[in-house]
């Protein structure tokens, strides 16, 4: 009877094993957004939900031995795509697809956060056959805020065919500061309002291609005269001017419910009363950010191997702890393995010892797994495991691309022209610039002309042998074409001031400095360095096509 019994037993409970399996296996469909949330929430120890607050990097253009073991030993939350990580589209593909496959065989099989910088136009992580948009600034100068919506939802569309489900973007910085070079044209505008609109706009094209839009840099880049990448910035604005200016687009996307927003590393002394990074400051992030703008989604960080907050006195794992007692959920270090073991350890210990770390690691995490459960699962997901061989089929898009280059075309402005012929060039013609692309585009519209060219590097100073030579070859040409780029160009274009020559500037990115330019009698404005930007600023300056769109700053 004993022997009976223990057998029937058996029978059932291997009757119920792969019930169970299959179960846990299948959670995430088989279990609503709420219970999933809580059964999560109840079964991960804290050193998994820990994990999920990190997002790693990794060296080379596929997955390192070491990001495989952070995913599949540790449960890492995401990993970061840079530059170096993409040898073809095809392979970063495959990369995805490795790196999810080892995130479903983990215990709980949550999905990574697959994370890229895919702005258009000038910021774009993925360069190898991906589209390159106009950017940010030409969408403020079309003004059509269906043109923002669709650059999100192509873009989207794109990294969705990748396997790549969270994107920092849009730059959502005001334009404030003319030496604010590092953002130029990667923002939408100086004007807080029409920001808010297009980034409004690109965020819910994004989100329909499925994609987690992360806007940054909070609480605003565009006033800062330095790059976060190699300094702490401070910008002495007090906070009513930042109100109504630099956190106006965040309180618009807020009220749209983005999902996530990146903290920059930005000081603000009148508002925080020292020096703390906006990334590392409880003020900025909890109480403005949370409590007064109503923020419930993901605070993520900048890379924090930036020296905007590395050269803080702490190491990078006081660093790490500092951003998520400060208020974030989630943070970036893009790299080394070292660094990354260093930190885990560090985070680990101050989870046994700090019960308010503890208690804000779990509070981080909830969030995480809501934004993974809310993004990562249903038919509009991004697949976990992209197609490689489906990459060169979907990306570029056939319709992306046609609209893109209509877009180029009506965001191509006229600043300044003598009369209806003034942007014509006529009789012997002199291309002037730095980049390739300015003069394949002009060489196809205008065969005869000549070519002066001068390097892009150094970026902040002109070359005086430059301007010599560049003053007196233009004195042989009836109209010089000078294609005006970057701080270099700008101050070598002053050797031109009086010449007998027509003179006419072709702005790329940002038309910034030809406000201090006002001799500059004939000037096109187009906002990316793309072929399709070229194309449509010699077809204005063909006459082809007469250039219909607004500055998108001051004049």
């Amino acid at each position: 009877m004993i022997l009976r019994r223990f057998f029937v037993l058996t029978i059932i409970l291997l009757m119920l094993l792969p019930a169970a399996i299959f179960a846990a296996d299948n959670f995430w469909g088989d279990k609503n957004d709420e219970e999933l949330l809580s059964y999560l929430m109840s079964e991960m120890d804290d050193e998994q939900l820990l994990a999920q607050l990190l997002l790693l990097g990794y060296m080379g253009d596929s997955p390192s031995r070491e990001i495989i073991e952070w995913i599949s030993e540790k449960e890492i939350g995401g990993v970061k795509i840079f530059g170096w990580n993409v040898g073809s589209l095809k392979s970063l593909a495959s990369s995805v697809a490795d790196m999810q496959t080892e995130s479903q065989n983990t215990e709980f099989k949550i999905p990574l956060f697959i994370v890229t910088d895919q702005e258009g136009g000038w910021v774009r992580h993925i360069h190898s056959g991906t589209t390159e948009t106009s950017g940010n600034m030409s969408l403020a100068a079309s003004r059509i805020p269906s043109d923002s919506f669709k650059t999100g939802y192509y873009i989207g569309m794109e990294l969705r065919a990748l396997g790549i489900n969270m994107n920092f973007a849009p730059t959502v910085d005001v334009y404030s500061n003319p030496k604010a070079h590092v953002i130029g044209p990667r923002a939408f505008s100086d004007d807080p309002v029409l920001t808010a609109v297009l980034s409004t706009a690109y965020y819910k094209g994004m989100d329909q291609a499925g994609i987690i839009c992360t806007a940054k840099h909070y609480p605003g880049h565009g006033d800062a005269d330095k790059d976060s990448h190699g300094a702490l910035p401070v910008i002495n604005a007090d906070m009513q001017t930042i109100w109504d200016r630099d956190l106006l687009p965040y309180r618009y996307l807020v009220k749209e419910n983005i999902p996530a927003i990146m903290s920059g590393h930005l000081a603000f002394p009148a508002i925080t009363g020292d020096e703390t990074p906006a990334s590392l400051s409880p003020l900025m992030l909890k109480d403005i950010l949370r409590e007064k703008i109503g923020f419930k989604g993901l605070v993520i960080t900048d890379d924090l191997m930036m020296n905007g907050v590395q050269l803080l006195p702490m190491n990078t794992a006081e660093i790490c702890k500092a951003a998520v007692m400060a208020g974030n959920d989630i943070i970036l270090v893009s790299r080394t393995p070292e660094i990354h073991k260093k930190i885990w350890t560090y985070l680990n210990r101050e989870l046994r010892l700090d019960s308010d770390f503890r208690s804000a690691v779990r509070s981080s995490a909830e969030r995480v797994i809501k934004t993974k459960i809310q993004y990562l699962r249903g038919e509009t997901a991004v697949p976990l495991i992209p197609d490689p061989e489906q990459t060169d089929m979907l990306i570029p898009d056939e319709n992306g691309s046609t609209f893109f280059f209509d877009q180029a075309v009506r965001s191509t402005t006229l600043i300044r022209s003598t009369g209806p012929d003034g942007i014509i060039p006529s009789g012997k013609i002199l291309l002037t610039g730095q980049l390739d692309r300015f003069f394949s585009a002009g060489r196809a519209v205008f065969p005869e002309a000549d070519i002066f060219r001068f390097d892009y590097t150094p970026f902040y100073t002109a070359s005086e042998s430059v301007k010599r030579r560049l003053s007196s070859k233009a004195e042989d040409y009836d109209t010089v074409i000078y294609c005006l780029a970057n701080p270099n160009s700008a101050e070598t274009l002053k050797a031109l001031n009086g010449i007998n020559a027509n003179l006419i500037v072709l702005s790329v990115l940002t038309p910034v400095y030809l406000r201090e330019m006002d001799w500059v009698e004939n000037a096109v404005a187009i906002y990316g360095t793309s072929n399709d930007s070229f194309k449509a600023g010699f077809a204005a300056l063909s006459g082809s096509i007469i250039p219909s769109g607004i500055p998108p700053i001051k004049f």
